[in-house]
């Protein structure tokens, strides 16, 4: 058993200036929605050039924008299978129905290629996912989405600081095309410990902007001092003023956050380079410092070592924390259930299968980037 510290595979950075903001906003007896959500909302859209509203998490936002959408029941929406089960929980519980497409091994989104193929008349939006903030091939998605009428819903939890630089479109993820949903949960690059917020294409009008405020308030507006109503069924999805001023002081460090967490992925590859893990199977992630803001570092183990095996010994012996992101959606009960099955997405079987997101954060140091890949080939080999 190791005598070092435990290193999970995240850990939110959070200053003492963040601390006492919370402190000021508990004494100051307004600590649900109120002006620190408007703050962060007004700062976050100054960020992305767009309209932005917040909410408690980042899967009421994908929901929303999808209602947003008009995605109903018995609608289609394609997805891909490799992400959180919420991407696709959240198509389920409008009534539609996920059409799964397959991912580019390389780059393990949705392989954009094989969208078009997946179109049916029921088909009302694409919903990509930029799986450990590496962005989707975005310019292809968006040339088929407009060539057949269709939204788009980005899937942007962990992409948020995350550059898109194709031929057509350029930018910070969210910055650019139809709607970006973003998590704020406790291991995003940017944290309020949960939330999320929705960032709605440049020329949404007002009425949309006030219909997506009463979706997160059980569907209540407001006229006058006293006068209430409700036109549409809404949740119980609104951010605290305690999460929001969290945001609003990590908001100003992001760009150190992204720059520190691309020096340890430069560093997981140096070490790597020589590492008898590669000649041993193991597949490394697109080596992209320009677009991606490095979430999560995910290498893919060949079906010859036991991932279960590697994680045990990790945390037992060596005390490091490692991630599992994602099994194959489709492969879940519920999905099963429903008529998908084993073989359908090799591509995304394989590579859930045998993912393991390594520790990455801003405040890990560069001796551990060392500690965790000398644990890794022990485990690996024995």
């Amino acid at each position: 058993m190791s005598t070092q510290p435990f290193l999970p595979f995240a850990r939110p950075t959070i200053d003492e200036a963040t601390i006492a903001a919370v402190g000021e906003v508990l004494r100051s007896g307004w600590i649900t929605s109120g002006p620190k959500v408007q703050a962060l909302e007004a700062a976050l859209g100054e960020y992305f050039g767009r309209p932005v509203r917040c909410y408690n998490s980042g899967t009421c936002t994908l929901q929303i924008a999808l209602k947003l959408c008009g995605v109903q029941a018995r609608d289609e929406v394609i997805t891909t299978p490799l992400t959180w089960v919420s991407t696709c929980n959240v198509i389920l519980e409008l009534g539609a129905k996920p059409v799964f497409v397959d991912i580019d091994p390389r780059t393990r989104n949705i392989d954009a290629s094989k969208i078009a193929a997946a179109i049916t008349p029921r088909t009302k939006a694409i919903m990509p996912v930029h799986l450990t903030g590496l962005p989707a091939d975005l310019d292809t998605i968006y040339a088929i989405a407009q060539q057949h009428g269709l939204r788009v819903v980005e899937d942007a939890a962990q992409a948020i600081d995350a550059e898109y630089l194709g031929n057509t479109y350029h930018g910070k993820i969210g910055s650019f095309g139809d709607y970006a949903s973003f998590s704020f949960h406790a291991n995003k690059n940017l944290t309020t410990t949960e939330g999320g917020c929705l960032v709605f294409p440049k020329d949404t009008d007002e009425a949309t902007l006030k219909l997506a405020e009463r979706l997160r308030l059980q569907g209540v507006s407001r006229n006058g001092a006293d006068g209430m109503d409700v036109d549409v069924i809404g949740g119980k999805y609104n951010l605290t003023d305690m999460a929001a001023v969290i945001g609003l002081h990590q908001l100003p460090q992001l760009v150190g956050f992204t720059a520190r967490r691309r020096a340890l992925a430069k560093q997981y590859f140096a070490r790597l380079s020589n590492s008898p893990l590669v000649l041993a199977g193991v597949e490394l992630p697109v080596e992209d410092y320009a677009q991606s803001n490095w979430h999560m570092f995910q290498l893919v183990l060949p079906t010859h070592i036991s991932r279960a095996k590697v994680i045990e010994r990790l945390k037992t012996e060596f005390n490091i924390g490692i991630g599992v992101h994602y099994p194959a959606v489709h492969l879940f009960t519920l999905y099963r259930q429903q008529g998908w099955a084993a073989g359908q997405f090799p591509q995304a079987e394989r590579v859930g299968a045998g993912t393991i997101t390594l520790p990455l954060f801003p405040t890990m140091a560069d001796s551990e980037v060392d500690r965790v890949i000398t644990a890794l080939e022990i485990c690996t080999q024995s």
